[in-house]
């Protein structure tokens, strides 16, 4: 932090939105140095975040530089698209004009900026993310590749540290913290997260959960003369000895009407699905952790039979996963997008017990 102050002086700026921010504001206060922070107002943040704005401004006797969106986008997005069209078409289109534009403005007056990024934050997408780098992004003031340096200096830091350190120095945090929510950032688009999950998981969660699904037309290949023909397999899924029991269409509608002995854990499937090809390791793994109990860990092939599948057994996407009562008619839908031992594990468990 104080190389970053001392080399650009008032070219160089905190972006602030969040804890890590405020523990990037407390390191520029103890340095001693003058330091800017500016901050994006997408109009859609909550109560607790603009409170959060005016604790740090006077903690720290600063004036926040706030950017925000251009108003004739704006006006010209939800007049088109409505005020939530995020749900429907991704939250791309919605950032673009409420963040990314402004952010980048922002940066058009700087040399450099500071940001809070953090390695941890989404394994995914920010496991190369180094303490300072020429920005690959975005444009400096004097324009052009090169022309913006990016500073990272919590890169290195896991979250417990973060906030070990914020408590110690006793500095305001978001009280939506105290509230389950980890990552924070527009009011619609963030949501709190459970215990052990990602701090990823309360941003843009539904964009999550669909791409780890397919449509039930996602099999469908159109071919040059404009007709479809389905999309076929190299190989089935969970076969040639697996614990996976096989239903054929008679042994599907017995289960649906009731006739079963025993609970059953049903994976409504596609073999040409990545999202199901995916998850054949953990089904298996739970078939063999589940043998020779009270539950059945099967499999049906809905894909070529779609219509009777959504009618009887829940079929939505592929996979679909339902938990059949023994000796009852009617199911229940697994209802996470998450496929591991232990996740379905917990899930039978609580929905079949452990006699």
């Amino acid at each position: 932090m104080d190389h970053a102050l001392k080399t650009f002086g008032s070219d160089i700026a905190i972006a602030f939105s969040g804890a890590e921010d405020v523990a990037l504001v407390e390191y520029a206060h103890l340095t001693g140095r003058p330091y800017r922070v500016f901050s994006l107002d997408t109009g859609r943040l909550n109560p607790e975040t603009y409170q959060l704005f005016d604790a740090v401004e006077k903690h720290y006797g600063i004036h926040i530089e706030y950017t925000f969106p251009d108003a004739q986008e704006t006006m010209e997005l939800v007049r088109t698209k409505g005020m939530f069209s995020f749900y429907e078409d991704g939250h791309q289109e919605c950032c673009r004009v409420r963040k990314v534009r402004p952010l980048r403005r922002q940066l058009k007056t700087l040399k450099a900026w500071i940001t809070g990024q953090r390695k941890d934050q989404s394994p995914g997408t920010r496991m190369a993310v180094p303490v300072v780098e020429v920005d690959p992004v975005f444009e400096g003031v004097e324009g052009g590749p090169g022309s913006l340096i990016k500073y990272n200096p919590l890169s290195n830091m896991s979250s417990a540290e973060v906030w070990n350190f914020l408590r110690v120095m006793g500095v305001p945090t978001n009280k939506l913290h105290a509230c389950g929510y980890i990552s924070i950032g527009c009011e619609p688009c963030t949501r709190a997260v459970l215990p052990n999950q990602h701090e990823r998981e309360g941003r843009w969660w539904w964009e999550d959960a669909t791409a780890k699904e397919c449509g039930l037309h996602s099999g469908n290949i159109r071919k040059e003369d404009g007709s479809t023909e389905e999309r076929k397999a190299e190989r089935d899924l969970w076969s040639d000895g697996s614990n996976v029991e096989a239903l054929d269409k008679a042994a599907a509608e017995r289960l649906a009407a009731g006739d079963q002995d025993k609970d059953t854990l049903l994976v409504l499937y596609a073999p040409w699905c990545p999202f199901c090809q995916g998850m054949e390791a953990n089904y298996e793994a739970l078939a063999e952790k589940l043998a020779g109990s009270h539950v059945c860990v099967a499999k049906y092939q809905a894909d070529v039979d779609k219509e009777w599948s959504k009618a009887n057994l829940g079929l939505t996407t592929f996979p679909t996963i339902v938990m059949l009562p023994k000796a009852k008619s009617g199911f229940v839908k697994y209802p996470s997008e998450r496929r591991d031992v232990e996740s379905l594990s917990m899930w039978v468990k609580t929905m079949a017990g452990t006699a």
